[in-house]
């Protein structure tokens, strides 16, 4: 059977669209119309009309909850075609089942999972296709989807703990902003104008103060504008490869986001060989898929140079180490997961422990980073506020 995307009006004149299974175009009409709906438009889902569309693209989270869903279902002793019939029944969102019947297409034409997913590339990345390929070819096909799920899922919930962590700080600093406008715009002009009409010399910090009030309200819009041109330049400039690599190897300079952006990509790396590693992928091929995912580009060059070296007989702890940009504790892990055979379970304790790390710094940072911003914005209000007493004070001293 042929999965048809369908286009209609139901008697009442309502639209309606969605996905039908029939062995021909003459039956899905038929089935449509037994079901009271009139077809404005029929067509057969097939992966390259698919793949085409960028808005099939899946995040982590729904690549990570079909994964799980059809590993389970293959657990069960469920054929492939029937499991990805299962998921079309039971996804929510109209891109999700447009990519089960795609696939489910396919396999029926006699395609393998692999070379489906291979013509959904803008949903499955290469280290998703890569793993399941291997899945195959050892015959644990159900195995290596359950931890492929168990990969995804971790790495959404690192993601999701890091972009929660990051929420509180991004809001003060959000507020504290405002506040600051709003006094120096508003506040600031009303008290000082008192003080003005009374044609004495206001102290150097009140000065200053109606300065800045001044710069925010004349000059806040075009300020604004060029800080937002700025950013789309310096967006469109990280487009150039040689001024994202400069940029990259700057980042991982830095004291604090350095170890941030170190750890990140440290943990992908090592989760990543880990899950390919056990799921039968030689140790060459594991690190071109592992280059893949990582976000730094030093870094990624780094695992390619130790790609190269691999092959030619350098042990890749010695190969990663030659670069001096990843962690010692992944070297040395590596390095005794080379001596006693135990690689996997190694890399898979690299990455429990990089992830862990990387909580703790996200964690202390932003425990941190709240209470200075309220500190900072403390300070600016009570120098608004000295700014608008110390003429009072002065006044006060005149009268006496």
């Amino acid at each position: 059977m042929t999965a048809f995307r369908y286009r209609a009006v139901n008697a009442e004149g309502a639209a309606a669209q969605g996905l039908i299974e029939a062995d021909t175009v003459r039956a899905a009409r038929l089935a449509l119309r037994d079901r009271g709906l009139w077809v404005s438009e029929l067509g057969a889902v097939n992966s390259s009309s698919t793949s085409r569309t960028r808005g099939d693209r899946l995040s982590t989270q729904r690549l990570s909850l079909i994964t799980r869903q059809l590993a389970t279902l293959l657990d069960a002793g469920l054929p492939l075609e029937q499991a990805l019939s299962v998921l079309i029944e039971q996804s929510e969102g109209d891109r999700e089942k447009r990519i089960a019947a795609s696939l489910r297409s396919e396999i029926l034409a006699g395609a393998s999972l692999s070379q489906a997913l291979s013509r959904q590339q803008q949903a499955f990345p290469e280290l998703y296709r890569t793993i399941v390929a291997a899945g195959e070819e050892s015959g644990k096909a159900a195995a290596v989807m359950q931890r492929l799920a168990d990969y995804l899922e971790a790495r959404a919930a690192l993601a999701a703990k890091v972009g929660l962590a990051f929420i509180y700080p991004i809001v003060v600093m959000a507020v504290s902003i405002l506040v600051v406008i709003g006094l120096l715009t508003w506040v600031v002009p009303q008290m000082v104008t008192v003080f003005q009409s009374a044609k004495q010399e206001l102290p150097f910090l009140t000065r200053a103060m109606l300065w800045a009030s001044a710069v925010v309200r004349d000059w806040g819009l075009a300020l604004l504008v060029l800080l937002v041109l700025a950013g789309v330049g310096a967006w469109r400039a990280l487009k150039v490869e040689s001024i994202k690599r400069a940029f990259h190897a700057w980042r991982l300079q830095l004291i604090l986001f350095g170890r941030f952006e170190r750890a990140s990509n440290t943990a992908r790396l090592a989760s990543t060989l880990a899950i390919l590693v056990g799921s039968g992928v030689p140790l060459l091929r594991a690190l071109s898929a592992a280059a893949g995912v990582m976000a730094n580009l030093p870094l990624r060059d780094a695992v390619n140079e130790a790609a190269s070296q691999v092959r030619e007989g350098v042990t890749l702890s010695r190969a990663l180490s030659q670069s001096k940009l990843f962690p010692p504790v992944l070297i040395h892990l590596i390095a005794s997961g080379e001596a006693t055979g135990r690689l996997e379970y190694m890399l898979d304790k690299a990455a429990a422990q990089q992830s862990q790390e990387l909580e703790n710094r996200v964690a202390t940072f932003t425990g941190l980073l709240g209470p200075f911003m309220v500190l900072a914005m403390g300070i600016v209000v009570l120098l608004i506020v000295l700014a608008i007493l110390l003429p009072v004070f002065e006044m006060n001293q005149l009268v006496r």
